[in-house]
């Protein structure tokens, strides 16, 4: 039983862990298959974070709060998108380098008017109102996979409904083959009539909003808070889950699974009682990153335009 206990608890941890995650990555499947690059996924998921724990504090103790905190997080993640859509798709700049300079720009902003509206503070008071776990009734009930799958907060069951939705949306429907196109092959997605840089904002719009959306679900689940390490590069963990999973919807979930299941690990380690310094068990998911990223680049293929401007009209 208590090895049933064990699993059950590493499991629903994994699904805690890996909810955030599963937002980016999601955000960067439809950002790179439009060929965008967005390394500021881990600038706007600290946006994300700061609006959703700000707009729920000033909205306390209404019950809705955390949920008005929450998408106002997606509307913030729309709107601190475009300048990396408006330096990468209008301007032309380095991809790379526009979403550097987001994450550098998005991390001081977030701490400096977190100081300015706490007093000098680095981090938000304690939130009251966060989300809390919803239990499906009778399939919460069932041995292991009850507590791990049905007592989960509504972020993850919206993170996983998300996976299906992107999936239908890229792979059946006009829209996303548009985008697909204009990701492998601007030139002649332009020369059938498809609006090359409009898609691409869009694409990027969109990706920022669920980028968004998974920090404001660390600071509205399990941080209760924003300070300056809530996403402690969680972003970049959710650009690698992407990689992993071969741009795809479906394998960017289950690759957010893996890293999420790598953080939640610890627990079994402090059941085994192992002598084991709490700063590797910090580590270990960014090892891991780092571990597979290098298994994998090179053998999965990306977006054929991905990172490549295209000048609307050229032959």
């Amino acid at each position: 039983m208590a090895w049933l206990a064990m699993g059950g608890d590493l499991l629903h941890d994994t699904i805690v862990f890996s909810t955030a995650l599963i937002f980016a990555a999601l955000g960067g499947v439809i950002s790179e298959r439009s060929g965008i690059v967005n390394i500021g996924i881990e600038g706007i998921m600290v946006m994300g974070a700061f609006v959703g724990a700000v707009v729920t504090f000033m909205l306390e103790p209404a019950p809705y709060a955390p949920w008005i905190g929450f998408f106002a997080a997606g509307i913030a993640g729309i709107i601190f998108s475009l300048p990396h859509a408006l330096a990468s798709i209008t301007f032309k700049a380095d991809q790379v380098i526009s979403g550097v300079a987001l994450n550098f720009l998005a991390t001081g902003l977030a701490v400096y008017l977190t100081k300015v509206m706490f007093d000098g503070a680095g981090q938000t008071k304690t939130l009251t109102e966060v989300f809390t776990k919803w239990e499906i009734p009778f399939l919460s009930d069932i041995p292991f996979f009850g507590r791990a799958l049905f007592q989960g907060y509504p972020t993850s069951y919206i993170a996983f409904i998300l996976v299906a939705v992107v999936w239908f949306v890229l792979f059946k429907t006009a829209f996303g083959l548009r985008l697909r196109s204009v990701g492998e092959h601007p030139r002649a997605a332009d020369t059938a009539g498809i609006n090359v840089a409009r898609t691409r904002y869009i694409a990027v719009m969109i990706s920022g909003a669920l980028a968004a959306l998974g920090g404001a679900t660390v600071a509205l689940t399990t941080t209760s808070n924003f300070s300056h390490n809530t996403i402690s590069g969680q972003g970049f963990i959710a650009i690698a889950a992407m990689i992993f999973g071969k741009w795809h919807p479906l394998g960017a979930m289950g690759a957010a699974l893996f890293f999420g299941l790598a953080q939640s690990v610890k627990t079994l380690i402090q059941f085994f009682g192992w002598n084991i310094p709490v700063e590797f068990m910090y580590m270990l998911p960014y090892v891991v990153t780092i571990l597979v990223l290098a298994g994998v680049v090179g053998k999965s293929s990306a977006p054929a335009a991905v990172g490549k401007p295209y000048e609307t009209g050229s032959r």
